[in-house]
C-alpha cells in the first residue's frame, strides 16, 4: 500500500488544472480566506494602543507583542510549502484556518488568565503566527499547480487583494468595535468569521476523504527523504533564486513594518483624528491597485513584453515608488497628506503580488510552495527584526521619521538586488534539460 502522501500526490496529478468555473469559485473563496487571514493578523495592530493602555505597556513592550506574531510565522513557511506540494495546498489552508480562527477568538481569554499579560498575549500571537505561516506557501503551491501561467498574475493578485481587504475590514469594523465594545470584541469578530469560512470550505469544496487523508499525513509525519528530481544544490547556487529571496524579504519586511506601526503612528501623531479614516482609506486604495497590477502584468506579457522585464517593472513600483511615499510620511504634519502618502505607499506595495510573488512561480513551478516558503521565512525573520527595531527607533529618537527611513532602506536593498540579478527562466530543471 502506498503511503498517504504518495496517494495525495497522485490524486493531485490526476486533477491537473482547474476549469474556468472551478477557478472562479476557488479564486473567490481564497480571496475571502486571505481577507480573514489578515483580519486575524491585524487585530493586534488595531488594538495595540488600547491594549497598551489597559496593561501599561511601553513602546518596547508593545513592539514585542506586535513582533511576536512573526516569531511563529517564520517557523512554518517551508513546512507549509512542502506540505502543500505533497498533499495539496487547499487541505493545508483549511486545517490551518480552523486552528488560527480558534486561537484568535481565544486571545482575549488568554490575555486575562493571569498577571503576566504580555507573556500570554505573546504566546497567543506566536501560535497564530505558526498557524498562519503555512498559508501563503500552500497558496503558492496550489495556484502554481491549478492555474494556467497566462492567468497566474491576475489570479494571484486577486487573491492577494484579500490582504488589503482584510486589513480594511478590520480597520473599519474593528475600529467601531474597539470604540463601542473594547478590544476583545475585535478578536472575537475576526476569529469567529474565520471559523465560519472554514466550515464553508469543508462542507462545499472538499470531501471528508480529503481531510482524513491530510490528517493522516500530519499524524504519521512526512518522510525525511522525499523522492525528487529537483537539483536543490544547483537551485540555490542560482543568483536569480537569491535575488527572488532577497526581494521577497524586503517586500515582506517593509510591508510588515507599515502594517504593524501605521495605526500607532496615526493615533499618536494625530490624536484627534478618527481611527476608521487611517485604518480604512489606505487599504481601500490598495484593493483596486492590486487588481490593476495583475491585469497590467498579464496584459503586458500577452502583448509580447519579456516576462522578466514586466516582473522588474512591477518591483520598481512595489518597492521603489512605494518607499518614496513612505519617506514622505516622516516629513509632513498634515493629517490629509499623511493619509494620501500612506495610501500611495500601501497601494503601490500590492504591485509585488504581480512581481516577486509570481516570479517565484516562474523560477520553480515544480516546487513553488517550498521556494516561496524559504523566501517568506526570510521575510518573516526580517519582519521580526524590523517591527521590533521600529519600536526601538521610535523610543530612542522620539521621531517616526526613523521608521519610514528603515522601510525605504530595506525596500531599496531588495529592489536593487532584483534589478541586477532577477530572471524569469525556470531553474528547477535537471542539468540535462535546463537551458543555462
Amino acid at each position: 500500500m502506498q503511503p498517504p502522501a504518495d496517494e495525495a500526490r497522485r490524486d493531485g496529478a490526476e486533477n491537473a488544472q482547474w476549469s474556468r468555473p472551478e477557478c472562479q469559485v476557488w479564486t473567490g473563496t481564497l480571496l475571502l480566506g486571505t481577507c480573514l487571514l489578515y483580519c486575524a493578523r491585524v487585530s493586534m495592530p488595531v488594538c495595540a494602543a488600547a491594549m497598551s493602555q489597559d496593561f501599561g505597556w511601553n513602546k518596547k513592550e508593545a513592539g514585542v507583542a506586535l513582533g511576536s506574531f512573526f516569531w511563529g510565522y517564520c517557523l512554518t513557511q517551508v513546512a507549509g510549502g512542502h506540505l502543500g506540494d505533497r498533499i495539496g495546498g487547499e487541505k493545508v489552508i483549511l486545517l490551518s484556518a480552523s486552528a488560527w480562527g480558534f486561537t484568535t477568538a481565544a486571545t482575549p481569554l488568554l490575555a486575562r488568565l493571569g498577571g503576566a499579560h504580555l507573556a500570554f498575549v505573546t504566546f497567543s500571537r506566536v501560535l497564530t503566527g505558526l498557524l498562519q505561516g503555512v498559508y501563503f506557501p500552500a497558496l503558492t503551491s496550489l495556484l502554481s499547480q491549478k492555474v494556467h501561467e497566462s492567468e497566474r498574475a491576475f489570479t494571484y493578485s486577486t487573491v492577494g487583494a484579500g490582504s488589503q481587504f482584510g486589513t480594511l475590514v478590520t480597520g473599519a469594523v474593528g475600529s467601531l468595535l474597539l470604540d463601542r465594545y473594547g478590544w476583545p470584541s475585535v478578536f472575537y469578530f475576526s476569529g469567529g468569521l474565520t471559523l465560519l469560512w472554514a466550515c464553508y470550505v469543508y462542507k462545499c469544496l472538499l470531501t471528508r476523504r480529503d481531510i482524513i487523508l491530510a490528517l493522516s499525513v500530519l499524524a504519521q509525519g512526512l518522510p525525511v527523504a522525499r523522492p525528487t528530481k529537483v537539483p536543490w544544490r544547483q537551485l540555490f547556487r542560482k543568483p536569480a533564486v537569491w535575488a527572488a529571496v532577497t526581494s521577497q524579504l524586503s517586500a515582506a519586511c517593509s510591508f510588515f513594518i507599515l502594517l504593524s506601526w501605521l495605526p500607532t503612528f496615526f493615533k499618536e501623531t494625530f490624536p484627534s483624528s478618527k481611527g476608521w479614516v487611517f485604518n480604512v482609506v489606505p487599504w481601500l486604495v490598495a484593493i483596486p491597485a492590486s487588481l490593476f497590477s495583475g491585469l497590467l502584468s498579464d496584459h503586458l506579457i500577452n502583448q509580447g513584453f519579456r516576462t522578466v522585464s514586466v516582473r522588474k517593472f512591477m518591483q520598481v513600483m512595489g518597492l521603489g515608488l512605494s518607499s518614496v511615499f513612505a519617506l514622505c510620511l516622516g516629513h509632513t504634519s498634515s493629517f490629509c497628506k499623511s493619509v494620501v502618502f500612506a495610501s500611495a505607499s500601501i497601494g503601490l506595495q500590492t504591485f509585488n503580488h504581480s512581481g516577486i510573488s509570481v516570479n517565484i512561480q516562474d523560477l520553480a513551478p515544480s516546487c513553488a510552495g517550498f521556494l516561496f516558503g524559504v523566501a517568506n521565512t526570510a521575510g518573516a525573520l526580517a519582519g521580526i527584526m524590523g517591527v521590533c527595531l521600529g519600536g526601538y527607533l521610535v523610543e530612542a529618537t522620539g521621531s517616526w521619521t526613523s521608521v519610514f527611513n528603515l522601510v525605504a532602506a530595506v525596500s531599496s536593498l531588495g529592489l536593487c538586488t532584483f534589478l541586477v540579478f532577477g530572471k524569469a527562466q525556470r531553474v528547477d530543471l535537471s542539468p540535462t534539460h535546463e537551458d543555462l
